[in-house]
């Protein structure tokens, strides 16, 4: 296991900027967000000029990059928006697309074919998705996200342990799910607060990645930590640097 950061830990500066701070913190790899109404790089943006995203990626500050994160409306293009960025990740040898599960409410079947389409449109570049777990949405529990998995052949799981820990007397297991996991999101979380300073939470990192390296995972534990408001941010991400480098 190695691990990686999120662009989105600076979403108040320029992608390049950005890149450039994540390097200065002495981080090695990187995931990159692309995400509909975020302020880096656009779904939109890939679709309509890839050669600009391709150059606005293209300086990555020493980084290497292990993962994007797509998200976008389920409009007339989605699926054009996510073969764009699938493009765009192949020329930056990255293997792993984040996606974001449909939310409550939407059928099972219809969910499915979703995934489906997302699978079949990476596997023909040689890429892996990785769908999220998250609150509210279709992957809020193990075992619908279990099911998923075995209805999607090819799909793998980015696990965001948060989502087991905040809104929850005590943290939900999400054993039986490891074995799908392709990537990682971390931050530090409690029951009544969904992202708080590092150490003041009750996420256990080591048992985390213990439990992964038990499922045979050897890829990225993710730093996916947006700016708290009054917090030095830089002090924030080099400390939960070094705290999970001494896990790996």
């Amino acid at each position: 296991m190695f691990v990686c950061v999120s662009t989105e830990c600076f979403p108040n500066l320029p992608l390049d900027q950005a890149m450039e701070r994540l390097a200065e913190l002495e981080f090695t790899a990187v995931e990159i967000d692309i995400h509909e109404g975020g302020t880096h790089l656009q779904p939109a943006d890939v679709l309509e000029n890839s050669d600009s995203a391709i150059a606005a990626c293209s300086d990555l500050q020493r980084l290497r990059p292990v993962a994007l994160s797509f998200a976008a409306p389920e409009d007339g293009k989605l699926y054009e928006k996510f073969d764009a960025c699938c493009r765009l990740a192949k020329t930056l040898d990255i293997v792993t697309i984040v996606v974001e599960a449909s939310e409550l409410g939407t059928p099972f079947n219809g969910e499915i074919e979703r995934l489906r389409k997302f699978v079949a449109i990476a596997a023909s570049y040689g890429m892996v998705v990785g769908v999220k777990t998250a609150s509210d949405r279709m992957t809020q529990d193990a075992e619908t996200t279990a099911s998923l998995c075995r209805n999607v052949p090819g799909l793998g799981v980015t696990l965001d342990p948060s989502y087991s820990v905040y809104g929850h007397k005590k943290p939900t297991s999400w054993d039986s799910i490891l074995p799908n996991v392709c990537h990682v999101h971390l931050r530090d979380s409690r029951a009544d607060a969904f992202q708080v300073q590092i150490g003041k939470g009750t996420i256990e990192y080591g048992r985390i990645a213990t439990q992964l390296s038990r499922a045979g995972y050897n890829r990225a534990l993710g730093i996916h930590l947006p700016p708290l408001e009054g917090v030095d941010q830089v002090a924030e991400l080099r400390k939960m640097r070094l705290l999970l480098e001494t896990l790996v």
